[in-house]
């Protein structure tokens, strides 16, 4: 280059600079913003998340975006990870406590990841939290006798013993609730041992999750609808949306949702693992879709065994619904080694228009996730 063109670009390059320092500005100014409506929803008890609001606004700035020649994707992709921020900041100053007579909260294996993601959130909003886990069954006594809500959350294998066993004195006003991710078989355990309030929750996220906003909660009813009513209320300030769900209906569908699928990216895994596979070279070659897949199996693996093979093992019905899977899996292979290829785009076909208007959603929502995929690549 001469020096007239490296003078040049020098000077559009500090132009550059400036407006991004601007723009630096404009988001730290933004994000206090933010913070002062979390304050104001935390002190009224407004959910953090607002769905319609957050609809209507980024509607609003695609079209001013649009306007502008501005491509509407640019300016949804900055303001979504500007809110994922915020929502990882507004929990850290506490939510508005629906039931400040609650008593203290006992959660049954406390010390376990999602116990101690819900004994933070709970204490966030004010409650007392006391944890138990099992080499400290001495204090139970103590904690249960002023216990308001007692939280179960010990691995899937022992859940209903440990109901049955642990769990049939509580104060008759306590709410027993369980975070299990099948719940006939707990529900069915918590009815029969305490004659008080009874719910069943799931939360559809891992404890990795940073903030509640935009999660789900599964919530199974028991008895005493009333009386839980806040808990509900309380896990919707926290941004979670709750779900309502019969046991059978719930565990049905976990079945499809979660063991039929960990079954299938274990099983990937496993041949990975048996093809002696060069991740380094797979990575190398990806594309983003196939990188975001190759994660989704390796955070599989990257979490407990244990956990897994209970969601798996402890699904009554989980095995016909892999069996069928596998057939499925079968009669696909067979058109391929027909070389049936117009069998194959028949039932291509047939399960687009199955899937319906959820194809192109679904599509919508993946170039989002590829997107962010993409930018960790090449960062």
């Amino acid at each position: 280059m001469n020096e007239k063109t490296t003078a040049e670009l020098e000077q559009l390059r500090g132009l550059i600079d400036g407006v991004d320092q601007e723009l630096l500005r404009l988001l730290r100014k933004r994000l206090d913003l933010v913070a002062r409506v979390g304050a104001v929803k935390h002190a009224a008890g407004l959910p953090i998340y607002a769905p319609q609001r957050e609809a209507a606004m980024l509607a609003k700035r695609r079209e001013e975006a649009g306007a502008m020649g501005v491509a509407p994707q640019l300016i949804e992709d900055i303001l979504r990870r500007l809110m994922r921020e915020s929502y990882l900041n507004e929990k850290d100053v506490g939510f508005k406590q629906i039931k400040p007579d609650l008593g203290q909260v006992v959660i049954v294996g406390g010390e376990g990841q999602l116990g101690r993601l819900f004994g933070q959130m709970l204490s966030l909003s004010g409650y007392r939290v006391e944890t138990l886990d099992k080499d400290d069954w001495q204090r139970a006594p103590g904690l249960f006798a002023g216990a308001g809500l007692v939280l179960v959350t010990v691995p899937i294998s022992v859940t209903c013993e440990l109901i049955r066993e642990k769990l049939t004195h509580l104060p008759e006003d306590c709410i027993l609730a369980d975070l299990t991710s099948i719940k006939e078989a707990p529900m069915q355990a918590m009815l029969a041992a305490h004659g008080g309030p009874v719910v069943g929750l799931h939360p559809m996220f891992g404890p990795d999750v940073g903030s509640l906003a935009k999660q789900v909660v599964v919530v199974c009813h028991g008895r005493q609808r009333q009386a839980y009513l806040w808990l509900l209320q309380q896990i919707e300030i926290w941004g979670a949306r709750v779900v309502e769900a019969e046991p059978k209906r719930h565990d049905d569908a976990m079945q499809l949702v979660q063991a039929m699928r960990h079954f299938s990216t274990f099983v990937y895994g496993l041949n990975l693992y048996k093809e002696a596979a060069d991740i380094d070279s797979l990575l190398q070659f990806s594309s983003p879709i196939y990188r975001l897949e190759l994660a989704m199996v390796g955070r599989l693996f990257a979490q407990s065994p244990e956990l897994y093979a209970d969601i798996i093992f402890a699904q009554q019905g989980s095995e016909q619904v892999i069996c069928d899977y596998l057939d499925n899996y079968r009669e696909a292979l067979e058109l391929l080694k027909m070389g049936n290829r117009e069998e194959f785009i028949a039932q291509f076909r047939r399960v687009a228009l199955w899937f319906g208007d959820f194809a192109p959603q679904f599509q919508q929502e993946s170039r989002v996730m590829l997107q962010s995929v993409n930018d960790m690549k090449c960062s």
